[in-house]
């Protein structure tokens, strides 16, 4: 087989080392830093490479580190897994509802072959797609993922890539889409190999995380499609259908055709040729719809986006929370909630207090499909970033709970679940990693204490990442879907994923056509979708609504609410919600 590596940095010589044996590489005059060397090697034998007599060194398109980031690579044959589901003709992202998985705590067991054995859960739920959170090499056994070096390979604690491709078969035969969470705005501080190899790394722009990667400046057309070529792997080799690019406002490109724009032309381009939808979803704090414009409109041409200010936007109605970036939506948090329903982004050109300036741009709401667009109430993010990793499920009552999934599920854009929401488990999901560096584990330890401390929280609050109790606590507890209150809250999201899929008013991509009412005091909120109407109380007392002529029938209830009479007065009792159908 053919070894390839692109090493401009060795100056004189590179040598493959395959299962002990040394082979020099040739130097491919045609390809700038290329070297290459051809060799017989099995399904699993180990290999790397050595620069100019330097240590040896994995491959930087690694498909497996078995022996994690620091150890050889190993080969994985194209054709050592036989597909189930060869078949399978993609799921888009129009109707879809998607679920965000997290590897390590979704089951105790923490592997992809013992989360592959839940997913039927999913599929009672009534979710299209399965949302995983980054997969790739990370020193150690447990993590987020975000730290991962290695972006064409699979964890190896997960089950490595056969447990992938197993996973990934399992979901398409229950009728489940994939998403691959993956990041290329940074890689993480230990284990990482690329600099070593050339210039993947740029000291021209500066991140949160360090160094940028190298997307603009001298060497970067290799690293650009290093990485094209790593999301392009992951569709075609374990057939997911999408990808969630992590923070891409934290892209530092300053080319005229920017490396988004370069991705997803090359994943359009590979859908078509596979015969099957495949799409883009990106994070962003930037509120610019060009992220999902397409290419040839001027736009990047990434397929949708998360929606943040919808969910601080709820959040912040819901808890009445108003510390950090809440601070710009808790003045009037139902008004906020209101602009998102009827114009996607809070901030599109206004002033941002949090930020001290204006923000964001204009949706245009006539040419922009409301799919394009992720809801959620709580993510990786959103409760692992807290302190103590607390879901809403600690502070809110089951009927908030209840009212906070009608919103989500019933809005126009894509709704996206955390594991564990559907029940409201009671687990946290905390911050934790497994650094195997001494050093950078007290500096991670101290730094989340310093984060923290002196916002209502003394250091010895914080759970230490590093201790294994950190991810074990963090882990599902599955026994408490039978138990109430959650088992009703896991019965009441089946209903509303039910409802999203058998009416069609509910998955209409117009967002001109969503019409929202509300009263500040009073806390409720009514928005109408077609011939529906959800109407929630946020509030303890009964709120008496007025929803204008006509009767209307009640297809989704919480807590006991009669349908409207002629004069269209809705009666609503405390902490409850309806989604009623009718004029």
């Amino acid at each position: 087989m053919l070894f390839e590596v692109w090493a401009p940095h060795a100056r004189d010589r590179v040598v493959l080392w395959l299962d002990g044996v040394r082979q020099p590489m040739d130097r491919d005059p045609g390809r700038g830093g290329w070297w290459s060397a051809d060799a017989e090697a099995a399904d699993g034998a180990r290999y790397g490479f050595l620069l100019d007599e330097g240590p040896l060194l994995p491959d930087p398109r690694s498909r497996r580190q078995p022996d994690g980031p620091d150890g050889p690579s190993a080969v994985v044959a194209p054709d050592a897994y036989a597909w189930n589901s060869g078949d399978w003709p993609g799921r888009g992202l129009a109707g879809a509802v998607l679920y965000e998985l997290h590897v390590g705590t979704y089951t105790t067991e923490g592997t992809l072959d013992a989360a592959a054995a839940r997913l039927s859960e999913l599929v009672e739920l009534g979710i299209t797609h399965v949302e995983l959170m980054p997969v790739c090499p990370f020193p150690g056994v447990h993590g987020w993922g975000y730290d991962g070096v290695a972006p064409w390979a699979v964890h190896e604690p997960y089950g490595g890539p056969m447990a992938l491709k197993r996973f990934v078969d399992t979901a398409h035969g229950l009728g489940l889409g994939v998403v691959l969470d993956v990041v290329h705005n940074h890689l993480g501080p230990s284990g990482n190999h690329l600099p070593s190899f050339g210039p993947y790394l740029t000291d021209t722009h500066h991140t949160p995380w360090g160094a940028a990667i190298n997307l603009d400046a001298p060497g970067s057309d290799e690293v650009r499609a290093y990485l094209v070529g790593s999301a392009l792997a992951w569709l075609r080799d374990y057939r997911v259908d999408g990808l969630r690019l992590d923070a891409v406002h934290a892209l530092v490109d300053n080319r005229a055709l920017t490396f988004l724009e370069e991705l997803s032309a090359a994943v359009d381009a590979f859908g078509a040729d596979a015969h099957r939808p495949v799409f883009l979803i990106a994070e962003s704090d930037l509120c610019d719809p060009r992220t999902t414009t397409p290419r040839e409109e001027g736009g990047l041409g990434l397929h949708a986006q998360w929606n943040d200010d919808f969910h601080h936007a709820l959040h912040t109605a819901m808890t009445g929370e108003s510390r950090g970036y809440y601070a710009d939506f808790a003045r009037a948090p139902l008004a906020a909630l209101a602009k998102t329903f009827g114009h996607v982004f809070f901030h599109d050109g206004t002033y941002s207090a949090f930020r001290g300036r204006t923000h964001g741009r204009p949706v245009e709401l006539s040419r922009t499909p409301a799919h394009r667009f992720l809801g959620y109430i709580q993510t990786h993010d959103q409760v692992g970033n807290r302190a103590m990793g607390d879901r809403l499920s600690a502070r809110l009552s089951p009927g908030r709970l209840a009212c906070a999934a009608a919103l989500v599920l019933t809005a126009p854009f894509t709704p996206m679940l955390f594991m564990g929401e559907e029940w409201g488990a009671s687990t946290p999901w905390l911050y934790f990693t497994d650094h195997t560096d001494p050093e950078l584990a007290e500096a991670v330890r101290q730094g989340r204490r310093r984060e923290f401390t002196g916002h209502g929280w003394s250091a010895d609050d914080i759970p230490d990442p590093q201790e294994p109790a950190t991810r074990e606590r963090s882990c599902l507890d599955r026994g408490e879907r039978d138990r109430e209150p959650h088992a009703r809250l896991l019965a009441w999201y089946r209903e509303l994923i039910a409802l999203r899929r058998s009416q069609p008013d509910l998955s209409d991509p117009d967002l001109a056509a969503v019409r929202v009412a509300y009263d500040e005091e009073a806390r409720w909120f009514v928005f109408r979708r077609g011939d529906l109407r959800i109407a929630v109380n946020l509030g303890e007392a009964p709120a008496v609504i007025p929803l204008g002529g006509g009767e209307a029938g009640v297809l989704a209830v919480w807590n006991g609410v009669r349908a409207p009479g002629p004069d269209g007065v809705l009666e609503l009792p405390g902490e409850s919600c309806v989604v009623l159908v009718g004029e």
